[in-house]
């Protein structure tokens, strides 16, 4: 029997009980929104956005929304949110004010602004539930349309897991592969290309996905007709709609305050979706904004009367009120009942949130008084100390940022004494204390991150002879295949021909292609496939064919993976692997060492910067043990150079944030990274001819930086510094001295100035003269090198020019 037919049995009175429940937690929602925009307003609250005008279609979608699904919304859903029991009225006011602490906002611990919403997907070690057993909802970001990419990759984890057998855990993520994805968006965000992107690959895919449009007419201020041709979204994507003839699209389209038409549309979405494994748009139109787009403004400068009046008519909640008395479900004096209760409960919530957020604040506030005015007392400053303190103490609602400001104030001001030792230490326990609620979980904080996977060599045979670097790779991944049944890896050309490089050659055939499967063009989705499907426990491999490529997707990296685990302060987690290759490729468009960019824009994900294919491959053993994620930028120029062999294929590591000295020297430390080093090592080999014994650093991994401190080390012997890297200058080689110097203190033992030898500004130029003349060349590093011995012995190494 299906959900629907269940519901056609429902009695008259158990159905209006069930209408009667709806229009409450819309009225409540409908409270909140209104009461929130007060709080900002008043200035309790920085900043609000809420989802007034869109309670009933949110409604209808909870209704069809069922234990194990994933939604991907934005910043107007909290209606759905109440409705399936993922939000309460205290919970809301949290979020508004920034309550730091999870308990009170477990949507994101005060880390997001109101209106981001999200279930926990792991328990407080950062172990997985068992997601089908709660209703989910992904992280939300603000980005417009950024949620669509890992919408794609919720739905597809459900085609996956229908397919694929032999999945380990798998019933704690999937059963059988039911489970829908549900995607939100405004209309007006349809605009971007991420939402384009995300439509044309769910079709290709054919996944269980559900968007829904919530169409206001409006984009902040801006009119549909200079948002979406002919204003209409589903009317543009109708050429996606499937037919007897060809996969594609179901289409719905419902007017946004019809309450048994939406429920209608929504049962219907959600069969198709979950039965079928076909994507679903339901276009919902004629919805309105009440309060405008946000705290920041008023509708009212942007629409004129004509439209403010058919708003107020169309509200979806009065619609729903009427609708509800024509068909005697309700009687208008119990709605208005409802409606005054929902008016004291929400004043409740919002007063017990409050409570609860100064509160604390509060007590820290007279712990500091006391401190202060007892210091003062030593002081010579007596009389200003005590004004700092009176000061503190008349703040009725004082935050975290007010105390320390007065406290580190108060230190300067006190002399050398037993008070100035006292405050100290209270400055320095609260900031310990404090710090953690506002930056803990940039990376995971489980025992499986990645300094809990200990290096494991490459072993190799007496007999073993040298392969094409390749080969190592191929191999290597046939034994991470075997061996991890939840992996699975997707990108332009990876299937049938094995990835450009044939790193993944005869894999498809070998693990069919729903583990090992080509992807179009289309980058930020690949990314967002990867993102949706490591939330829902498996370990995709996202390839982007090149480095420079990445581009396409860095904001879904940096606005979503990249904060997954600090947004939801622990709560959910996407340990996605990114493969990619890049380094002393040809031309302006393939140069392939935006590599400063990238670290300082995904802070969050790890950067993994391998010399060689056994180092790459040791380092996808090693993140398939954690649950980070990470990007690997493998060396393009290295598949077909040779290597020796591992026998240990799948098993060896290369441990993460550990540097490696590939020569040992005494007159100079010489750190770079990837294709580099080869030239660099060559360089090394002609100093060595003219007295020159320099040593070298592999960096291998960018973040986390040398964790031990290894360069500083040879610093301290050496004396001397030269980061040599192919990015720009100040790119990745600043990154490199500011960690060298200033992080780990090698200034101390330097007696020559550190330098950094980079490409040149510009992109590189074509061919073997353009990679010549733009990056750094063996000549440029030997004549850099030996400058730096020349200002340091003049005599012993005479200029060369």
């Amino acid at each position: 029997m299906t959900e629907t037919e269940t519901k056609k049995e429902l009695s008259f009175e158990d159905f209006r009980a069930e209408v009667i429940n709806d229009y409450k937690i819309a009225v409540v929602s409908r409270e909140c929104s209104l009461l929130g925009r007060r709080e900002v307003l008043t200035g309790k609250a920085k900043f609000g956005i809420f989802g007034d005008g869109k309670e009933v279609p949110q409604l209808a979608m909870a209704k069809a929304f069922r234990n194990g699904d994933f939604r991907s919304g934005y910043y107007r859903d909290q209606t759905f949110m109440m409705a399936i029991g993922a939000l309460n009225i205290q919970q809301f006011f949290a979020g508004l004010y920034g309550h730091s602490d999870l308990e009170h906002d477990p949507m994101s611990a005060g880390r997001q602004m109101g209106g981001h919403f999200a279930t926990h997907s792991l328990d407080e070690n950062g172990n997985w539930k068992n997601l089908t057993q709660q209703k989910n909802s992904s992280s939300d970001i603000s980005p417009t349309a950024g949620q669509m990419p890992r919408l794609l990759g919720l739905a597809q984890a459900s085609k996956i897991y229908r397919n694929v057998t032999g999945i380990e855990n798998k019933t704690n993520f999937s059963i059988n592969g039911n489970e829908v994805a549900w995607g939100t968006i405004g209309n007006a965000s349809t605009s971007e290309g991420l939402f384009f992107e995300t439509i044309n690959a769910a079709g290709v895919l054919q996944v269980p996905m559900v968007i829904s449009v919530w169409d206001d007419d409006y984009g902040i201020s801006v009119h549909a007709r200079h948002q979406t041709t002919k204003e209409n979204i589903s009317e543009i994507l109708k050429g996606f709609q499937r037919d007897d003839n060809a996969k594609g699209y179901e289409i719905i389209t419902v007017k946004g305050w019809d309450y048994p038409e939406l429920v209608a549309a929504y049962e219907k979405a959600s069969a198709v979706a979950r039965e079928e494994h076909v994507p679903v748009l339901v276009h919902v139109y004629q919805l309105t904004q009440p309060q405008g787009h946000s705290t920041s403004g008023s509708h009212e400068r942007y629409k004129n009367a004509e439209r403010l009046a058919w708003e107020g008519e169309f509200d979806c909640i009065l619609q729903m009120r009427n609708w509800m008395i024509e068909n005697s479900i309700a009687t208008a004096e119990e709605l208005e009942t409802i409606d005054n209760q929902a008016k004291k409960d929400v004043l409740e919530g919002k007063k017990a949130a409050w409570s609860a957020f100064v509160e604390p604040m509060k007590q820290e506030q007279k712990e500091l008084v006391s401190i202060l005015n007892k210091v003062a007392a030593q002081s010579d400053n007596k009389v200003f100390i005590e004004k700092n303190a009176n000061d503190v103490a008349a703040i009725k609602e004082p935050i975290r940022k007010d105390l320390l400001v007065a406290a580190r104030k108060s230190l300067r001001m006190i002399g050398d004494n037993a008070g100035r030792a006292e405050l100290a230490a209270w400055i320095t326990s609260y900031t310990e204390k404090i710090q953690p609620k506002f930056s803990s979980h940039l990376f995971s904080q489980s025992d499986k991150n990645v300094f809990a996977v200990k290096e494991v060599l490459p072993e190799y045979n007496a007999s073993t002879e040298e392969v094409d670097g390749r080969v190592i790779m191929r191999d290597n991944f046939a034994a991470i295949f075997d061996k991890h049944k939840n992996a699975l890896v997707f990108g332009e050309d990876c299937g049938g021909i094995g990835d450009v490089n044939q790193g993944l050659e005869g894999l498809q055939e070998r693990f069919g292609d729903f583990r090992v499967c080509d992807a179009g063009i289309r980058e930020a989705t690949i990314l967002g496939q990867g993102i949706g499907m490591a939330m829902r426990g498996l370990r995709p491999i996202a390839e982007i064919q090149y480095l420079d490529y990445l581009l396409y997707a860095i904001q879904i990296m940096s606005d979503d993976l990249a904060t997954l685990q600090y947004r939801t302060s622990g709560r959910q987690k996407a340990p996605l692997i990114i493969r990619t290759r890049g380094h002393r490729l040809e031309g302006i468009w393939h140069s392939g060492s935006p590599m400063g960019m990238i670290i300082n824009a995904i802070r969050g994900i790890h950067v993994l910067v391998p010399r060689n294919m056994t180092k790459a491959a040791g380092f996808y053993n090693t993140l398939l043990e954690t649950d980070e994620p990470a990007l690997v930028v493998e060396c393009l120029n290295g598949y077909r150079l040779k290597e020796k062999m591992p026998a240990n294929l799948g098993e060896f590591r290369t441990p993460i944030g550990v540097t490696e000295t590939i020569k040992e020297g005494k007159d100079i430390t010489l750190v770079s990274y990837g294709s580099t080093l080869r030239l660099v090592e060559q360089a090394a080999k002609e100093l060595l001819e003219a007295g020159i014994d320099a040593e070298i650093i592999d960096v291998q991994s960018l973040l986390p930086f040398d964790v031990n401190h290894d360069i500083a080390k040879s610093v301290s012997k050496t004396n001397r510094l030269l980061v040599i890297d192919e990015d720009v200058p100040g790119g990745a080689s600043a990154y490199i001295l500011q960690q060298v110097v200033d992080v780990q203190n090698a200034y101390n033992y330097l007696d020559s100035k550190p330098e950094a030898l980079a490409a040149k500004a510009h992109r590189p130029s074509y061919g073997t003269d353009g990679d010549y003349f733009s990056k750094p060349s063996v000549e440029d590093i030997y004549e850099k090198v030996y400058a730096i011995m020349h200002e340091a012995n003049p005599e012993k190494y005479p200029a060369l020019y």
